[in-house]
């Protein structure tokens, strides 16, 4: 059970300092009185609304008062952060303290997630061990306290975001990565999406108390929804050491993060925010979180004016400029013959999620891409400017919107924070939709 929960219509921030206040006094008194060496572990810059950097910001100086206290942020395989994030990001936490996740050179292996456990749990979509790789810094390091702070949402690998996904993707090694996406894919991501617990979540649950039991870890799960005036606002705080704790903030999300719609939409308008979404790899949330709503033809529009490149790393970004969004059969064509696309299968397994599969058509307006760069991965282009005045983000409103010329859209402005999908296909699919 967790240690304590709070749920209210709007958390303050007063109050959500005071929670973390009675986080670290819990911690104190159920893991380390006086811990002289502790980690924190919050969400890179792509959940900067979650507000989960200043809740990190406000337990380092708590603890840093008589701690030596550093942070890791669970980038994955994403770009680490530069200074100028990090300040955006955690405030003023300093610098030094701050620790880019290295996810190729900087983890050990500790173990495998057995095949037969992944089939098992895939019902057969997968069939290979998943390498269990952390960073070197937490497993290899002495510490009296090791604290989470995420934001638990809807999410295309896992159901939902945060709890053990902070160790085995977002400060995981390489193999684990790829062998962890490209299992998820093969199952299916409309089968993932807001599940509780997913094969792949079915597995780290069982890697979390195999290989980390030792670890004196907490949980800090926040979870936000929008209020009556539309602003994103705090609504969950759950704080505990076990897997209950999780899944009472992913039931929570699950209710508020969730919208059921009786009829697939013909047009979908997002925007993926200039100081977060700088890559498809990244942005292409609009599409993982929209898909199970889009009608058969129908629109999916991205604004994405911090848009610069398609993948995190150079070579996924050339993958990603080699095949594009081409849909699962020929992605997977590819990956069966190109042993870089093996190499890098997470790749493989985002050109799968980032496709419609032909279904509906995805038009990216990019801040710094040229028409030939989206088009060459089978997305369509949009000039940003023109979009921005045809729909005026700062005038409509979550939901339906009908224009001045009579266009019906439907618009949504933080994508990331939720999932959109029709009753038929959220309740009528293979995996279900309660647990």
């Amino acid at each position: 059970m967790p240690w304590f929960t709070e749920k209210s219509d709007c958390i303050s921030p007063q109050r959500l300092e005071e929670l973390m206040r009675q986080t670290v006094a819990e911690s104190r008194e159920r893991i380390c009185r006086n811990p002289r060496r502790v980690l924190l572990l919050p969400p890179d810059i792509t959940r900067a609304h979650s507000g989960a950097g200043r809740m990190t910001e406000i337990v380092y100086h708590l603890l840093a008062q008589s701690a030596e206290v550093h942070v890791i942020p669970t980038l994955g395989q994403h770009i680490p952060h530069t200074p100028e994030q990090n300040r955006f990001m955690f405030g003023s936490i300093p610098e030094e303290r701050i620790h880019p996740h290295d996810w190729r050179g900087g983890c050990v292996t500790l173990g495998e997630i057995p095949a037969e456990l992944v089939k098992q749990t895939t019902g057969g979509a997968a069939d290979w061990p998943i390498p269990v790789e952390l960073n070197r810094m937490l497993m290899e390091e002495s510490w009296d306290l090791i604290v989470h702070l995420g934001h638990v949402v809807p999410h295309e690998v896992l159901g939902f975001a945060n709890h053990n996904k902070n160790y085995f993707i977002g400060v995981g090694g390489k193999e684990m990565i790829c062998a962890a996406h490209m299992a998820a894919a093969c199952y299916g991501i409309e089968n993932n999406l807001g599940a509780l617990v997913t094969p792949l979540r079915a597995c780290f649950n069982q890697a979390e108390e195999q290989f980390l039991g030792r670890l004196p870890d907490v949980y800090v799960q926040l979870v936000l929804a929008r209020n009556p005036q539309g602003e994103l606002v705090h609504t969950g705080v759950f704080v505990g050491d076990d897997l209950e704790t999780y899944l009472e903030a992913a039931r929570l999300s699950r209710g508020q993060n969730i919208t059921v719609l009786d009829e697939p939409l013909n047009k979908v308008v997002c925007v993926m925010q200039g100081d977060e979404f700088y890559s498809t790899w990244v942005a292409n949330k609009a599409v993982y979180r929209t898909r199970m709503a889009l009608a058969d033809g129908g629109e999916l529009l991205v604004l994405a004016p911090g848009l610069k490149r398609f993948g995190e790393q150079p070579e996924v970004d050339e993958l990603i400029r080699k095949y594009g969004y081409c849909g699962t059969p020929a992605v997977m064509e590819a990956y069966r013959r190109d042993p870089q696309l093996r190499d890098f299968s997470h790749a493989a397994a985002h050109l799968i999620h980032g496709s419609s599969e032909g279904r509906f058509h995805i038009t990216y307006a990019p801040g710094d891409m040229t028409r030939e760069e989206i088009e060459s991965v089978h997305f369509g282009y949009a000039d940003l400017q023109q979009m921005l005045k045809r729909y005026p983000i700062d005038q409509l409103k979550e939901g339906f919107n009908t224009l001045p010329d009579g266009e019906t859209i439907y618009f949504i402005p933080t994508p990331s924070a939720g999932l959109w999908s029709t009753r038929q296909r959220l309740y009528g699919r293979p995996s279900g939709f309660a647990e």
